[in-house]
């Protein structure tokens, strides 16, 4: 559901790609635009701030300089968490060089009248980046025992869908925003050396 925009020779594409909404994704940004009021809006916009990347980088900061000096375990998880925040942080940005998407709140008339306002730039929709640092905040909870981990995974979804209740984003930019988040943080595990080995047999026994 993408068209590359090509060079005037027409030899290879030209950067950066432009992706076009799906059908689902207009759909539900429709119905969103036709069905919200400004009291939810203001809400959701309040929530979403959870998973703003410079609140979650302070947080990350804050946890790393509070785990120096302590357990090995408990500063290997801060080095993690700090690393997967600016991580999270700049692979969006990078990202978004490359793909040009228009975010939904900036092609709809109703949704304004109905409360919806502008966020961000206009053709940063593609992924979401608040999606993506949840999405990473999902996958690191798999070490947590059962209930604490079945609430840091609702938090996150949730805070990832208030995107798409703003229309900040496309449904398909949040999914995707989350599983590369998952990903990014599975993958730098093999740097940080997270989580300590019994937390990970504890994690498998669980499932």
């Amino acid at each position: 559901m993408s068209r590359v925009r090509r060079i005037q020779s027409g030899r290879g594409p030209h950067f950066p790609v432009t992706i076009r909404p799906t059908k689902v994704d207009v759909v539900a940004a429709r119905e969103i635009a036709r069905d919200t009021a400004p009291a939810p809006e203001r809400v959701a916009r309040a929530l979403t701030w959870g998973a703003d990347e410079k609140i979650l980088l302070v947080l990350a900061g804050a946890g790393w300089l509070a785990s120096r000096g302590r357990e090995e375990w408990l500063r290997r998880a801060g080095n993690h968490a700090l690393l997967v925040a600016v991580a999270a942080a700049l692979l969006p940005h990078g990202m978004k060089r490359l793909f040009d998407q228009t975010r939904p709140d900036h092609t709809t008339v109703l949704g304004h009248i109905h409360g919806i306002s502008f966020s961000g730039k206009r053709e940063d929709a593609f992924p979401s980046g608040h999606a993506l640092h949840m999405g990473a905040l999902a996958s690191a909870a798999g070490t947590l025992p059962a209930g604490p981990r079945r609430a840091v995974r609702a938090f996150a979804i949730g805070l990832s869908l208030t995107r798409v209740v703003i229309l900040a984003h496309w449904v398909t930019d949040v999914v995707a925003g989350f599983a590369l988040g998952a990903m990014l943080e599975r993958f730098l595990r093999l740097w940080t050396g997270y989580p300590r080995p019994s937390q990970e047999d504890n994690t498998l026994a669980d499932a």
